[in-house]
């Protein structure tokens, strides 16, 4: 009976894993079965991951550093953590870049809308952008804080401005510029998550 010669792939693997078997001799027979099989387990995710799968044994291998430097870690009292979790998990895809129509009507509305209909522009343009996949949730969130903080604080020194008795045209157009400012700065918040 004949077997088949081992692939190049095997060889790396087997290697790696000899070496780490020899180089942890002088563990707890417990400790080193522990080792070794989270090693083997770690190469096997590794090649069949199914978010991003390794081919290359070389950089499994890579990844996992010299065996001497797991055993050293394991007699402190402890494996490297990424060899005990791999990060399979996939990443999350990333941020589309640009923007198209819809992002750049939403900032439209955000901007300019609020010089038109203050509070009912922005509002629309941040609904429009909140379902747009071109910005991050952290992006959304301050721009709808920005939105929502200046027509509060707008609405506010309106009612200022009336318990004190001062409902001049200079306050009005104060408590207009509150309401204007924060789409203003929201919108530019978005403008450059696009731009990024």
């Amino acid at each position: 009976m004949t077997t088949a010669p081992l692939a190049h792939t095997d060889v790396i693997v087997l290697d790696y894993l000899a070496a780490l078997w020899a180089q942890s001799e002088d563990l707890a027979p417990e400790l080193r079965d522990d080792l070794m099989t989270t090693v083997a387990d770690y190469i096997s995710l590794r090649r069949t991951s199914p978010s991003s799968p390794i081919e290359d044994p070389a950089e499994i291998v890579r990844r996992l550093g010299p065996p001497e430097a797991l055993v050293a870690a394991v007699r402190r009292g402890h494996l490297p953590p990424h060899i005990r979790l791999p990060a399979l998990v996939p990443p999350p895809p990333p941020a589309a870049t640009g923007g198209g129509a819809a992002e750049y009507t939403a900032i439209g509305l955000i901007t300019a809308g609020a010089f038109v209909l203050p509070g009912v522009g922005p509002v629309a343009g941040m609904l429009m952008a909140s379902a747009s996949p071109h910005w991050t949730p952290a992006e959304k969130a301050t721009s709808w804080f920005l939105v929502l903080g200046s027509g509060a604080a707008s609405i506010a020194a309106a009612f200022f401005f009336a318990v004190a008795g001062t409902g001049t045209a200079a306050a009005l157009f104060l408590c207009y510029l509150i309401a204007v400012g924060g789409s203003a700065l929201a919108g530019k918040r978005l403008m450059d998550g696009l731009r990024h």
